[in-house]
């Protein structure tokens, strides 16, 4: 008989006292799992392959995986022979997964319109009473039928027990596959269990220590692998797939020049591949980190820009945006492709003890790119947009002076990236007449002015724009 322990949080099920003993076990079960491989993908949706020894006898019979995830996907679910002779003499007549785990509020939803007994104990004497009584509903608390009176099982920690006949068929202890096979002989088969599964994802984050000084940086690049499965994942041979491999909207990466160059990893498709190197026991419930980057003394610099969305000005001096720059290309930067993460920087103090600066998320970043990564907002440099006029300059036309005040309260020059954006709409189009330093037409929507501010000093320039409707 099994024993239910009262109150919400529905704690304890144990053997009766009359059960015979049991050995001391470990306080996890062995895992069932075979030689496991695991694919990862960035969308949190993930391929298992599980191959195990499995004694067959010929003719029909049930065959049982426990141990795969709780979020398995049943449609994807495919079993098939490995090994020599593979494929020979096995049909799968039937497969079902059992999705009911073994809890006490499932035990109790199982009982539904069943006898249960009631044991309370008497907390001064320790006197027991047995009650025999009918489970009438457990949703959101278990209601009884115990004789001519009705009763919720109350949850105030007194000592009270429900003990059932036995657990129903279909309550699992783990999450387990049954498949229905038809063997035309008898012998132990190499059976290979493969499925997609939601619950497994991983990212990349990126520690990058930055001398200023120096002009060089850091990085060290970590896979974070995270499991809610519901299913730890034994000594798995693990592969992780950078890339969008569903439909759905695409981060899009802080890249000022998105590079041409081929990383030297392995491919599959338009998609790169980062294999763990060992072996890997990917608990549930677990978050565990993986090194795939180490590089030292990288080129990188410091930077400011400043973006002004539309041809307006403020009321107020803005911060302009602190911005670490840096490549990816195997010549003068990371030397590799970096898949979709965070990025967070470092740097020392006048102690010497590295301090986070900021820190900003990069999406799948081809080999070769020019990155310009925004940790926060200056302190010391501020810019202020003013409209000076805007006027009509015909029936489809209109321009508009811009001033750009730009002031630096350190003690050392800096160079300011000025963005104008927000020139191309659908029903207009805007271009520069003129301009007091020349600038870059990034694109038909932006134009940026790389502008130099003495130390403790200001600098001002300014534009003349058309818009054409």
């Amino acid at each position: 008989m099994i024993r239910y322990a009262s109150g919400m949080t529905l704690a304890l099920l144990t053997i009766a006292a009359f059960a015979p003993p049991v050995q001391a076990q470990s306080a996890e079960a062995p895992s069932a799992q075979g030689d496991l491989a695991v694919t990862i993908y960035n969308s949190g949706r993930s391929l298992v392959s599980d191959t195990r020894p499995i004694a067959l006898s010929a003719g029909r019979q049930r065959i049982e995986f426990p141990d795969v995830s709780a979020r398995i996907e049943p449609a994807t679910a495919t079993l098939s022979e490995q090994g020599v002779g593979a494929g020979q003499g096995i049909g799968i007549v039937e497969q079902n997964f059992d999705f009911d785990l073994l809890t006490p509020a499932k035990m109790m939803e199982k009982a539904v319109g069943r006898i249960v007994t009631i044991v309370r104990t008497n907390p001064a004497t320790g006197a027991e009473t047995r009650e025999q009584a009918k489970v009438l509903a457990a949703n959101g608390g278990v209601v009884l039928q115990i004789g001519q009176r009705i009763e919720v099982l109350r949850d105030d920690g007194l000592p009270v027990r429900v003990i059932f006949d036995k657990v129903p068929e279909n309550l699992r202890a783990r999450p387990t596959l049954s498949v229905t096979v038809e063997s035309t002989g008898a012998g132990t088969r190499a059976l290979g269990l493969s499925y997609l599964t939601q619950g497994l994802g991983w990212g990349a984050d990126y520690v990058a220590l930055f001398d200023r000084t120096a002009g060089k940086i850091d990085v060290q690049g970590w896979i974070t692998l995270t499991n809610s499965t519901g299913t730890t994942f034994t000594n798995a041979n693990t592969l992780l797939v950078a890339g969008q491999v569903e439909g759905g909207v695409s981060y899009a990466p802080p890249v000022r020049r998105a590079g041409t160059q081929t990383a030297a990893r392995e491919r599959i498709g338009d998609f790169y591949l980062y294999p763990l190197k060992q072996r890997t026991t990917i608990a549930n419930a677990q978050t565990k980190q993986v090194s795939f980057l180490d590089v030292a003394g990288a080129p990188a610099r410091a930077a400011y820009e400043y973006r002004n969305d539309w041809l307006g000005g403020g009321g107020e001096a803005q911060s302009a945006s602190s911005v670490l720059k840096f490549s990816t290309s195997r010549e003068a930067g990371l030397g590799d492709a970096l898949p979709a993460g965070t990025v967070r920087v470092y740097m020392r103090d006048a102690r010497g003890a590295p301090q986070f600066v900021g820190e900003n998320r990069i999406g799948h970043t081809p080999m070769g790119s020019e990155l310009s990564i925004v940790t926060g907002a200056a302190f010391d440099v501020k810019v202020k947009p003013v409209v000076v006029s805007r006027e009509k300059a015909g029936d489809t036309k209109w321009r508009t002076a811009m001033r750009y005040t730009l002031t630096n309260a350190s003690p050392e020059p800096v160079t300011v990236e000025v963005i104008q954006s927000g020139l191309d709409w659908a029903w207009a189009e805007t271009r520069v007449i003129t301009e007091t330093v020349k600038g870059d037409r990034t694109s038909a929507d932006s134009i940026r002015w790389s502008v130099a501010v003495p130390a403790n000093g200001e600098t001002e320039i300014s534009a003349l724009l058309e818009t054409r409707y």
